[in-house]
Protein backbone atom coordinates (compact mmCIF):
# COMPACT_ATOMS: atom_id res chain seq x y z
CA UNK A 1 0.00 0.00 0.00
CA UNK A 2 0.94 3.30 -0.74
CA UNK A 3 1.00 6.32 1.56
CA UNK A 4 -0.80 9.85 0.56
CA UNK A 5 1.53 12.41 0.50
CA UNK A 6 -1.64 14.84 1.63
CA UNK A 7 -1.40 14.97 5.03
CA UNK A 8 -4.16 13.12 7.13
CA UNK A 9 -7.52 14.36 6.63
CA UNK A 10 -9.20 12.76 9.69
CA UNK A 11 -10.20 16.19 11.28
CA UNK A 12 -12.40 16.21 8.60
CA UNK A 13 -15.29 14.29 9.83
CA UNK A 14 -17.36 17.33 10.48
CA UNK A 15 -20.32 18.08 13.04
CA UNK A 16 -22.93 19.80 13.26
CA UNK A 17 -21.77 22.05 15.82
CA UNK A 18 -18.61 22.86 13.73
CA UNK A 19 -20.87 23.92 10.88
CA UNK A 20 -22.70 26.38 13.53
CA UNK A 21 -19.86 27.98 14.57
CA UNK A 22 -18.41 28.13 10.67
CA UNK A 23 -21.85 30.49 9.77
CA UNK A 24 -21.48 31.90 13.06
CA UNK A 25 -18.31 33.09 12.16
CA UNK A 26 -19.11 33.97 8.55
CA UNK A 27 -22.50 36.12 9.74
CA UNK A 28 -19.84 37.98 11.86
CA UNK A 29 -17.72 38.85 9.15
CA UNK A 30 -20.37 40.06 6.49
CA UNK A 31 -21.86 42.29 9.76
CA UNK A 32 -18.47 43.85 9.95
CA UNK A 33 -17.64 44.37 7.03
CA UNK A 34 -20.74 46.50 6.16
CA UNK A 35 -19.89 48.79 9.30
CA UNK A 36 -16.90 49.90 7.63
CA UNK A 37 -18.36 50.66 4.01
CA UNK A 38 -18.69 54.63 3.35
CA UNK A 39 -22.33 55.84 3.91
CA UNK A 40 -24.04 55.68 0.56
CA UNK A 41 -26.93 57.84 1.28
CA UNK A 42 -24.01 60.28 1.83
CA UNK A 43 -22.36 60.11 -1.31
CA UNK A 44 -25.88 59.77 -3.05
CA UNK A 45 -27.23 63.02 -1.90
CA UNK A 46 -23.78 65.30 -1.83
CA UNK A 47 -24.06 64.12 -5.95
CA UNK A 48 -27.30 64.63 -6.54
CA UNK A 49 -28.21 68.53 -4.64
CA UNK A 50 -27.03 70.56 -7.44
CA UNK A 51 -29.48 68.32 -9.76
CA UNK A 52 -32.18 68.99 -7.20
CA UNK A 53 -31.48 72.74 -7.01
CA UNK A 54 -31.44 72.76 -10.75
CA UNK A 55 -35.23 70.96 -10.63
CA UNK A 56 -36.35 73.25 -7.75
CA UNK A 57 -40.20 74.26 -8.47
CA UNK A 58 -40.20 77.20 -10.49
CA UNK A 59 -41.48 80.42 -9.24
CA UNK A 60 -45.38 81.02 -8.63
CA UNK A 61 -46.64 83.98 -11.27
CA UNK A 62 -47.95 86.86 -8.72
CA UNK A 63 -51.74 87.12 -7.85
CA UNK A 64 -53.14 90.26 -8.84
CA UNK A 65 -55.55 89.04 -6.15
CA UNK A 66 -53.16 90.39 -3.23
CA UNK A 67 -51.69 93.70 -4.99
CA UNK A 68 -52.22 97.29 -3.82
CA UNK A 69 -53.29 99.10 -7.49
CA UNK A 70 -52.94 102.98 -7.78
CA UNK A 71 -56.57 103.17 -8.21
CA UNK A 72 -58.94 105.94 -6.85
CA UNK A 73 -62.06 104.10 -7.03
CA UNK A 74 -63.91 105.10 -3.62
CA UNK A 75 -65.86 102.52 -1.77
CA UNK A 76 -67.10 100.49 -5.13
CA UNK A 77 -63.35 98.51 -4.90
CA UNK A 78 -61.65 97.51 -8.07
CA UNK A 79 -61.97 94.46 -10.16
CA UNK A 80 -58.76 92.72 -12.17
CA UNK A 81 -60.59 92.47 -15.52
CA UNK A 82 -57.69 90.35 -17.32
CA UNK A 83 -54.29 88.77 -16.38
CA UNK A 84 -50.80 87.09 -17.82
CA UNK A 85 -48.15 85.39 -16.39
CA UNK A 86 -44.32 85.71 -18.32
CA UNK A 87 -41.07 86.28 -17.32
CA UNK A 88 -40.37 89.78 -19.01
CA UNK A 89 -37.17 91.02 -17.95
CA UNK A 90 -35.28 87.36 -18.17
CA UNK A 91 -34.13 86.48 -14.14
CA UNK A 92 -36.24 82.95 -14.77
CA UNK A 93 -39.11 84.50 -11.86
CA UNK A 94 -42.94 85.68 -13.61
CA UNK A 95 -44.07 88.66 -13.35
CA UNK A 96 -48.01 89.11 -13.79
CA UNK A 97 -49.10 91.99 -16.27
CA UNK A 98 -52.67 92.59 -15.09
CA UNK A 99 -55.67 95.16 -16.47
CA UNK A 100 -57.83 96.60 -13.87
CA UNK A 101 -60.40 98.81 -13.21
CA UNK A 102 -62.89 100.45 -11.02
CA UNK A 103 -66.01 98.05 -10.03
CA UNK A 104 -68.79 100.23 -11.68
CA UNK A 105 -72.15 98.57 -12.22
CA UNK A 106 -72.68 100.31 -15.64
CA UNK A 107 -70.45 101.64 -18.48
CA UNK A 108 -66.57 100.99 -19.72
CA UNK A 109 -64.42 102.51 -16.48
CA UNK A 110 -61.19 103.14 -18.15
CA UNK A 111 -58.75 100.51 -17.15
CA UNK A 112 -54.93 100.68 -16.24
CA UNK A 113 -52.29 98.03 -17.12
CA UNK A 114 -49.50 97.45 -14.32
CA UNK A 115 -46.83 95.06 -14.22
CA UNK A 116 -46.55 93.24 -11.25
CA UNK A 117 -43.37 91.14 -9.35
CA UNK A 118 -43.02 89.96 -6.06
CA UNK A 119 -40.40 88.76 -3.62
CA UNK A 120 -40.31 85.47 -1.65
CA UNK A 121 -42.55 85.83 1.76
CA UNK A 122 -44.27 89.16 0.37
CA UNK A 123 -47.10 90.43 -1.22
CA UNK A 124 -47.47 91.30 -5.12
CA UNK A 125 -45.95 94.55 -5.63
CA UNK A 126 -46.67 96.95 -8.72
CA UNK A 127 -43.40 97.60 -10.60
CA UNK A 128 -44.79 99.63 -14.10
CA UNK A 129 -47.93 100.69 -15.10
CA UNK A 130 -47.85 100.82 -18.52
CA UNK A 131 -51.50 102.56 -19.43
CA UNK A 132 -52.47 104.85 -16.46
CA UNK A 133 -56.75 105.12 -15.97
CA UNK A 134 -56.45 108.68 -17.05
CA UNK A 135 -55.68 108.26 -20.64
CA UNK A 136 -59.74 106.91 -20.61
CA UNK A 137 -58.42 103.76 -22.60
CA UNK A 138 -60.53 100.03 -22.24
CA UNK A 139 -58.42 96.63 -23.19
CA UNK A 140 -59.75 94.30 -26.00
CA UNK A 141 -57.45 91.97 -27.06
CA UNK A 142 -54.55 91.07 -24.37
CA UNK A 143 -51.51 88.86 -23.95
CA UNK A 144 -48.20 88.11 -22.84
CA UNK A 145 -45.85 85.95 -24.78
CA UNK A 146 -42.65 85.30 -25.13
CA UNK A 147 -41.57 88.56 -23.04
CA UNK A 148 -43.88 90.45 -24.89
CA UNK A 149 -47.13 92.36 -23.65
CA UNK A 150 -49.67 92.38 -26.26
CA UNK A 151 -53.06 94.42 -25.99
CA UNK A 152 -55.38 96.62 -28.43
CA UNK A 153 -56.34 99.85 -26.54
CA UNK A 154 -60.18 101.22 -26.75
CA UNK A 155 -60.49 104.59 -26.81
CA UNK A 156 -62.16 108.11 -28.05
CA UNK A 157 -62.19 110.07 -30.97
CA UNK A 158 -63.91 113.15 -28.77
CA UNK A 159 -65.54 113.81 -25.90
CA UNK A 160 -68.87 113.27 -27.51
CA UNK A 161 -68.55 109.46 -27.90
CA UNK A 162 -70.76 108.06 -25.22
CA UNK A 163 -68.13 106.24 -22.68
CA UNK A 164 -70.29 103.07 -23.61
CA UNK A 165 -68.91 102.61 -27.08
CA UNK A 166 -65.46 103.46 -27.94
CA UNK A 167 -64.71 104.28 -31.28
CA UNK A 168 -61.50 104.31 -31.83
CA UNK A 169 -58.30 101.05 -31.51
CA UNK A 170 -54.93 101.14 -31.05
CA UNK A 171 -52.45 97.93 -30.74
CA UNK A 172 -49.66 97.98 -28.66
CA UNK A 173 -46.55 96.22 -27.72
CA UNK A 174 -44.60 96.64 -24.90
CA UNK A 175 -40.83 94.97 -24.00
CA UNK A 176 -38.74 95.28 -21.55
CA UNK A 177 -35.41 97.19 -23.03
CA UNK A 178 -32.68 98.31 -21.16
CA UNK A 179 -34.25 98.51 -18.12
CA UNK A 180 -37.92 99.97 -19.27
CA UNK A 181 -40.40 98.91 -20.59
CA UNK A 182 -40.50 100.14 -24.53
CA UNK A 183 -43.97 100.84 -25.86
CA UNK A 184 -44.19 100.21 -29.66
CA UNK A 185 -47.92 101.52 -31.13
CA UNK A 186 -49.69 101.28 -34.77
CA UNK A 187 -51.57 104.33 -35.27
CA UNK A 188 -55.05 104.72 -33.93
CA UNK A 189 -57.78 103.22 -36.29
CA UNK A 190 -61.57 103.62 -36.09
CA UNK A 191 -63.71 101.27 -35.26
CA UNK A 192 -65.97 99.75 -37.72
CA UNK A 193 -69.74 99.73 -35.67
CA UNK A 194 -71.07 98.63 -38.40
CA UNK A 195 -73.39 101.63 -37.92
Amino acid sequence: MQTSALPDLAHNDSKPMHWLATATAMAAVVALAGLFQPDASASTSSRSTPVQQRQAEPAAAPDPAEADFPLECGDVGHTVVKQAPGDLDGDDRPETVAVVHCAAGSGTPPSGVYVLTQRSGSAPRVVATLVEPAQQFSVGDFAVRDGVISATLLGYSSSSVPSCCPDQQEKVTWQWQNGAFVRNSQTAEPIDTGI
